[in-house]
């Protein structure tokens, strides 16, 4: 729960003073940088830098919390809403809000929140710390001769020599290996494109080669590799591709 910051958005300073009371008390490792009574003060903030989480009231003059997103051209931080109108959960939910408490906010149900808030926030510093170890690992492990695969159980280092093709599917990719084993990783093809080395082509929008793997092109529209394993081509990288080998 280490260096989680919010920021309090409510137009009635006695609800920021109860909440910011509530939150000492129930969650003292959270940094309260800035309460906002006008919206428009919250949004001028958050255009410029953005905290993990916000806790938002709906019912505000002259913009509302979901207007106050709307304003937003980007949202890196988790929303609890705050209200006194049950009838707004469905629309918070649409908002993609991860959760809402009602006012007079219970103990309770604002440490359900906090935690279910809690536990999204360290998810996904976990990952762009991960996500930062890789590529600075990338960019130092000699003559980048690597690939470095974040996985469920940790990090595997593999041979460049040892791919066969890089799959991409559903926002992960599955990596080929001519051992005929593959492996799943949850970073994207696009991520992977950046780290490989020239020795890789992009033959298909959720497909990357081993050039030193390619054993034949056939017409139909497939590229064959090492151990009969068969990736298609678009058309619109055919002739890039063919032109490596004239």
């Amino acid at each position: 729960m280490n260096n989680i910051t919010t920021i309090l958005i409510d137009d009635e300073v006695s609800n920021l003073k109860g909440l910011e009371q509530k939150l000492g008390k129930l969650f003292p490792d959270i940094t309260i940088k800035n309460t906002f009574q006008k919206p428009e003060d919250a949004i001028k903030l958050l255009k410029k830098e953005q905290p993990d989480l916000v806790f938002l009231d709906i019912e505000m003059p002259r913009i509302n919390g979901f207007d106050l997103l709307a304003e937003l051209n980007q949202i890196d931080f988790q929303v609890i809403f705050v209200t006194a109108y049950n009838e707004y959960a469905i629309e918070a939910f649409k908002q993609n809000a991860i959760d809402y408490v009602l006012k007079p906010i219970d103990d309770t149900d604002l440490v359900i929140a906090v935690n279910k808030a809690i536990k999204v926030i360290k998810t996904e510093k976990d990952i762009e710390s991960n996500h930062k170890l890789v590529t600075l690992l990338s960019e130092n492990i000699s003559n980048n001769n690597k690939i470095i695969v974040p996985t469920a159980k940790g990090m595997s280092f593999i041979p460049q020599e040892e791919v066969l093709h890089l799959e991409g599917y559903d926002g992960y990719t599955r990596i080929h290996l001519i051992d005929k084993t593959n492996i799943i990783s949850s970073y994207n093809l696009g991520k992977f494109e950046k780290l490989l080395s020239t020795n890789f082509f992009k033959c298909h929008k959720s497909h990357i080669i081993n050039l030193q793997k390619v054993r034949a092109f056939e017409n139909e529209g497939y590229i064959l590799l090492d151990n009969a394993h068969r990736v298609p081509i678009s058309k619109t990288n055919k002739k890039a591709f063919l032109s490596l080998f004239s």
